[in-house]
């Protein structure tokens, strides 16, 4: 009884000295990392760039940059179509299907 006794205020006592000792070396060095800056400065450029980035999103586009943005797209579409025929006439060759099929018919004969 006595060693589990002992165990307990030992374990208490650690307890307490580690949470004391923990507590001054976290002040210690948060002052130090936080330099001059308060929270109240760091909440302050926080807020100034978040709406700054709302600003940024509400700006109406410029019909260059839809141009821009159609063109982008024009050209993502042109490589899709790239792959798909690309991936079709690999699986008619794979198939032993030299011929094009149907769809590409139609299109080739137009």
């Amino acid at each position: 009884m006595s060693q589990s006794d002992n165990f307990l205020g030992g374990f208490l006592l650690g307890t307490l000295v580690g949470g004391v000792v923990g507590g001054v070396v976290g002040v210690v060095v948060a002052s130090r990392l936080g330099g001059e800056e308060t929270r109240g400065d760091r909440l302050a450029k926080l807020k100034a760039a978040r709406s700054k980035e709302a600003r940024q999103k509400l700006k109406a586009p410029t019909e260059q940059s839809i141009e821009a943005a159609r063109r982008g797209l024009e050209t993502k579409i042109a490589q899709l179509n790239d792959a798909i025929d690309d991936v079709r006439q690999q699986l008619n060759t794979v198939n032993g299907n030299a011929k094009p099929s149907s769809d590409e018919e139609s299109l080739t004969s137009d």
